[in-house]
């Protein structure tokens, strides 16, 4: 699968050396890169267990060079990918490392967490930054990589800014990857809105969805 952008913003100190024609990387970075874009990818889909394999595989690779700052990196990445799922923590992962986070991985913990006072836009990726400045359908549709457009909608839900038009685009999102883990959840906000609105029609179709999705999981 390509590697996913948020990866790719999250990691920028690993990918800049890796892409260097020389010297070539430190194994450590490239295992941990390959290990946080294969647990990432495989929660998205509901392999919990792939999931956990990998993401202590990549903590395991950084661990091993006693750098902090890009192990808080790393949990921020996990807790991204719950975020998207709206599986919305306080990301514990991350807190007892976010005193030696970088002030780019403070913000983007902000960011993800929806604790949006006093947060410093520009060291956001450069995909949130329209967002931040302006959260709202448009410019949530104006974010092209899939899971990044998660995390947006997830924080919009979080921070109470939930509109129709961002389930629907969340849930179309979710559908077209694949992602059986954040389609399951987005549903589920659907068929909660659809019974509050008496639209049982509607609501029998959603459930209907949110069944297959979980048969296929079991069978997995």
């Amino acid at each position: 699968m390509k590697i996913i952008l948020l990866i790719k913003n999250l990691l920028l100190c690993l990918l800049l050396l890796s892409c260097s024609s020389t010297p070539l990387p430190p194994d450590w970075q490239v295992n941990s890169h390959s290990a946080l874009n294969t647990a990432v990818t495989a929660y998205l889909k509901g392999n919990n267990r792939l999931a956990e394999i990998e993401f202590s595989r990549a903590h395991h690779e950084i661990a091993s060079t006693a750098r902090l700052d890009l192990l808080a990196r790393s949990m921020l990445v996990r807790c991204a990918a719950r975020v998207a799922s709206l599986e919305l923590d306080n990301c514990p992962e991350y807190q007892p490392l976010a005193v030696d986070a970088g002030p780019a991985e403070q913000a983007y913990a902000s960011f993800i967490l929806g604790h949006w006072e006093n947060l410093q836009a520009a060291l956001l990726p450069q995909q949130y930054q329209a967002f931040v400045a302006r959260p709202s359908p448009a410019t949530l549709a104006e974010i092209e990589d899939p899971l990044a457009r998660l995390i947006a909608a997830g924080i919009l839900l979080r921070t109470h800014r939930l509109e129709p038009s961002v389930l629907s685009l969340a849930t179309q999102t979710a559908s077209e990857q694949g992602w059986r883990r954040p389609l399951l959840a987005w549903l589920g906000v659907q068929a909660k809105l659809a019974e509050d609105r008496g639209n049982l029609d509607e609501l029998a179709k959603i459930r209907r969805r949110m069944d297959l999705l979980v048969i296929q999981e079991n069978k997995n």
